[in-house]
């Protein structure tokens, strides 16, 4: 057997299942993009009929992105598959994934079927997808609390049926390593097509055993692992990518597979998807949190300084996070930040590089030195929406003995509006200056603010989340002025949220392709 592990990522779409998660086509695109660079084997890049918009998106990845296959998630429907092959059709290597509940209380509580019709079922859907494309994925979801004699006779049935891939999902994260392994070997040698098709694992982390499960699954004869960047997905998230990768390179003693997963692109394509999603990454997370490398004992402090790998076993530059780099300064020119930012990969148009070498040099004239670190955010901090309104300027007033005001104006085009408000602090202010220019109350959900680099004048990221009626809405912006870039982070979302509304009004004819799956929980 092979000792090539494939990976699967569903970042895009099981990890935009993360509440509050909503990528926008743009967005989905560009972290397509950072998902090739790292050598993703598959990216599933959506569930299209769940919404016109994630169909788009995927139509827009397919189109786009070379080298991975790209996948889209259907239900056992001919409508949802014809609208996934419709999303994927176009790309390099088209795979249609499709899905059915295996466990008897998915079957019975959920369904409301027998698992001779689910079979069935199965069987016809696999058929059917076959005929439009060469690679089927199929998926028994819930597999983990399924009758063993009844995964067997479905896995057996769908490879029959012409599957080339089939998953088996802990879909609520139930598993443990011992018994997920079992499962994965019985499979193994009691299916007797078993050699036609991949067999493939999907872990949630709901006890926190999703990478234990995937390369447990691994040793007994799954060979490819379905996981996304930072963990994030479905409540408590699904095997993190990053971690499962890291492992098998750190310890090839115990995991002697391989990978084609670029290493060094790991640290970059984390913070990239932490913030066009707006899930900050924890601080202690393994692989890829700030306090990875960090050290505050003094005997580890002392051990490191003599030789890192006493209290290290991960090298930051295997995966990205410490590459040599030249320090920017206000008089740095054009040749250097260009030369800065195509180390770190990043292709630029010369007139995106324009637009951008003006917001570096704003930057550039508040800070002392501008590290790798701002250039990603400078980079990720541009709306991938047209804005309507704009920041001119903000003016607040705070302190102990005074009551909190802020000054506000924003321009639409070729009008300027300006406001005054008062809050609970500048930002409230800032806020409620703003919702008096455009007329949107919305309600903040999330706010979060973190440092992109160190020192007193390091570049704030402020991330937040708001709703509108029943729309959530993230919302980005960077500035060294925290008030600014809580400002700005502010105005995208309001941005973004008008943008939707344009978009549906004149889309409200397609009211069809926007039906949200009536299946509840996906694998």
């Amino acid at each position: 057997m092979s000792n090539r592990i494939m990976i699967f990522d569903s970042t895009l779409r099981d990890g935009e299942q993360t509440p509050g998660a909503k990528l926008n086509a743009q967005e989905k695109l560009e972290i397509a993009r950072q998902l090739a660079r790292l050598n993703v084997d598959v990216i599933e890049a959506g569930f299209p009929i769940s919404s016109g918009g994630d169909l788009r998106a995927v139509q827009g990845i397919s189109r786009e992105i070379k080298g991975p296959v790209i996948t889209a998630l259907a239900r056992t429907v001919k409508e949802d598959i014809d609208c996934a092959w419709d999303s994927i059709r176009e790309a390099e290597k088209p795979r249609i994934h499709v899905f059915l509940a295996a466990s008897d209380i998915h079957m019975e509580k959920k369904l409301r079927r027998g698992p001779d019709e689910c079979l069935q079922e199965a069987i016809q859907a696999v058929k059917y997808a076959k005929s439009l494309t060469n690679d089927v994925e199929y998926s028994l979801e819930d597999a983990t609390r399924a009758r063993e004699d009844y995964i067997l006779k479905v896995i057996e049935a769908v490879i029959d049926a012409g599957a080339t891939v089939v998953n088996i999902p802990d879909t609520v994260g139930y598993a443990v390593p011992d018994d997920f392994g079992k499962l994965i070997q019985k499979i193994m040698h009691k299916v007797p097509n078993i050699n036609k098709a991949t067999i493939s694992v999907h872990c949630h982390n709901d006890l926190g055993l999703a990478v234990s499960n995937s390369l447990e699954a691994v040793k007994y004869g799954a060979r490819q692992i379905e996981c996304n960047i930072n963990g994030i997905g479905e409540r408590a998230g699904n095997a993190a990518l990053e971690e499962i990768v890291t492992a098998m390179s750190i310890r090839k003693d115990a995991f002697p597979y391989d990978t084609e997963i670029k290493l060094n692109e790991i640290y970059r394509t984390s913070r990239l998807v932490s913030k066009l999603t707006g899930i900050p990454i924890p601080v202690n997370k393994a692989v890829i949190g700030i306090n990875a490398f960090a050290h505050s004992s003094g005997i580890h402090q002392d051990g490191v300084l003599k030789d890192k790998e006493t209290y290290e076993i991960i090298n930051a530059d295997l995966i990205g996070g410490q590459a040599g780099q030249m320090v920017l300064t206000a008089r740095s020119g054009r040749h250097a930040v260009r030369h800065q930012l195509e180390a770190m990969n990043f292709e630029l148009s010369e007139e995106e590089f324009e637009g951008f070498f003006v917001r570096f040099k704003e930057l550039a004239d508040k800070k002392k030195e501008v590290y790798r670190e701002d250039l990603e955010a400078l980079i990720v901090d541009v709306s991938y929406t047209v804005p309507t309104y704009e920041l001119e300027y903000v003016q607040t007033v705070s302190g102990t003995r005074t009551i909190p005001a802020a000054v506000v104006r924003l321009n639409k085009g070729e009008e300027s509006f300006e406001e005054v408000a008062s809050g609970a602090g500048p930002i409230d202010a800032a806020y409620k200056a703003i919702d008096k220019i455009t007329g949107l109350n919305t309600r903040l959900e999330n706010y979060n603010l973190a440092a992109v680099t160190r020192g007193m004048d390091a570049l704030g990221e402020v991330s937040i989340k708001v709703t509108y009626k029943d729309k959530t809405l993230i919302g980005r912006g960077v500035s060294t002025d925290i008030v600014e870039a809580s400002v700005k982070a502010y105005i995208d979302s309001l941005n973004k949220h008008i943008r939707m509304l344009s978009y549906a009004n004149n889309n409200h004819n397609h009211k069809s392709s926007n039906q949200k799956s009536s299946t509840g929980q996906y694998i």
